[in-house]
């Protein structure tokens, strides 16, 4: 969702673009996303971070009138802020703590999250009934949802509405850098440019080496369920239970340490969906028809990752696994940096040079 969200914006800023993708059988985040604009929990560590995905959130009912005016498709864009349910006190006190450190963080510019009880859950939710096992829940003003399928499809579509030139199936292997132009080669084509980004989920790791560029990555597996399709019933945004626009649920999520394992396995998803009927009892009774693994892609502290080579001016990398929520700051702010080279105030604290701190004892 990284590439084709800078992609899109550069063709809509009126740049020549070239956009190289793999096949369908690339290993992808993109297409297992489970659709939440979220900032609540974002930056923890890097306040620029929690900013930064702030601002994508009040930039995406823009962002997604764009997307239907270029592309004719309207991705369902929800802003009504977001719940995450806390199903025991352990997990209440846990989230408490960290919603006390990031207020610390964010000092006077603010931390928009609180708990709050389970009637007032029930006021947000009244097309459910909440679990007694319910302790509480944060609520981030905001947070939102879309759906991520269709946000794809709008991309790649007003990418070449726009006049980008899509090439899928071109899975690059090689880059060089000769006399001020970049090549990129996949396994049967040769493409070149006097710039280029790298917005490439894992590939990353094997590519940005090849421009002098370090990117630190790792994979983790999430695992999701999906429902049959029901009337609608829900339109907040919840964390880990989300009603689509098309009415099925999607439960998630997990964080497994598997490497690019992308399978499903029966206890996590027996675990994930226990957790959707203790939140929302009647959901028991709601058919399961699909359930998918997908490889998130985390940086060392699960912030964005935005670098520029020294060696090799004109090569970029962009990656983190919040594509979704952060899909309007790329297509707008990041798109501006590579074509202009303009860059947000304090933008330089995504560089991965953050992570070159030397061990102490």
């Amino acid at each position: 969702m990284f590439g084709a969200a800078v992609a899109y914006g550069l063709a809509r800023d009126g740049v020549s673009t070239i956009m190289l993708d793999g096949a369908d059988g690339s290993l992808r985040a993109a297409r297992g996303n489970f659709g939440l604009v979220w900032v609540q929990s974002k930056g923890l560590g890097l306040q620029r971070y929690a900013d930064w995905s702030r601002e994508s959130a009040h930039l995406w009912e823009d962002f997604a009138a764009d997307l239907r005016d270029s592309a004719g498709i309207d991705v369902n864009h929800q802003n009504g802020g977001g719940l995450n349910l806390l199903l025991s006190d352990e997990e209440r006190e846990n989230y408490r703590r960290n919603i006390d450190i990031m207020r610390q963080q964010a000092g006077a510019d603010g931390y928009d999250c609180e708990i709050i009880e389970r009637d007032e859950i029930q006021k947000m939710v009244p097309g459910l009934r909440v679990g007694e096992g319910v302790a509480g829940g944060s609520f981030g003003p905001h947070d939102g949802h879309v759906n991520p399928l269709k946000m794809l499809r709008a991309l790649h579509r007003g990418f070449t509405q726009l006049s980008g030139r899509y090439f899928p199936c071109n899975e690059v292997n090689h880059i060089s850098h000769d006399g001020g132009v970049f090549v990129a080669k996949s396994a049967g084509n040769r493409f070149t440019a006097p710039k280029i980004v790298l917005a490439c989920g894992h590939g990353i790791t094997k590519l940005a080496p090849m421009v002098g560029l370090n990117t630190p990555i790792r994979p983790q597996r999430g695992q999701v369920l999906v429902t049959e399709r029901i009337e609608a019933t829900v339109e907040m945004a919840l964390g880990s239970i989300r009603q689509t626009d098309e009415g099925g649920f999607m439960f998630g999520n997990s964080e497994e340490e598997t490497g690019f394992d992308d399978g499903t396995t029966l206890p996590v998803t027996r675990n994930i969906a226990a957790r959707a009927v203790k939140a929302f009892p009647q959901l028991e009774n709601v058919r399961l028809v699909r359930n998918w693994g997908c490889i998130r892609v985390l940086t060392p502290d699960k912030c964005a990752i935005y670098d520029e080579s020294e060696t090799m001016p004109g090569a970029y990398v962009a990656t983190s696994h919040s594509g979704v929520t952060l899909g309007a700051v790329n297509a707008r702010h990041i798109s501006r940096w590579v074509s202009t080279g303009d860059t947000p105030p304090n933008f330089d604290q995504f560089s991965a040079r953050r992570f070159d701190v030397p061990a102490t004892a």
